[in-house]
């Protein structure tokens, strides 16, 4: 079986937290650091597509939003948001979760992961 995966950052505190859930929950997990490895344009699209498009997969008011210039916040196009992602990987919502059954979320939270992975 393969196994579930979570995207993030090493040192995103919202990701360790869900690591560690996932650790003491004894549910089977990778983790990918997406500054280390970028995550390819079309993983990005196919992303964006699950959880509700690129404004719910792009974390807008992080401080990495907000330091942008104006005309990078007027991203329209799939290749123009995988280009903004691909300059600042810190805009992702962290952590990316994605399991077997193809399911992709964002963020994290005791609540809905004890839900999902029950």
């Amino acid at each position: 079986m393969k196994q579930t995966t979570l995207y993030g950052l090493t040192k995103c505190s919202t990701c360790i937290k869900a690591r560690d859930w996932l650790t003491e929950h004894g549910v089977d997990h990778a983790f990918v650091d997406y500054r280390d490895h970028p995550i390819p344009a079309a993983t990005l699209k196919s992303w964006s597509e699950k959880v509700g498009g690129w404004e719910k997969l792009v974390n807008r008011t992080s401080m990495t939003w907000r330091n942008l210039p104006e005309d990078r916040k007027t991203a329209h196009t799939d290749a123009q948001w995988s280009q903004l992602i691909a300059e600042y990987p810190a805009l992702v919502r962290r952590p990316v979760t994605a399991t077997p059954d193809g399911e992709v979320t964002v963020g994290f939270s005791e609540k809905r992961y004890g839900e999902r992975f029950a």
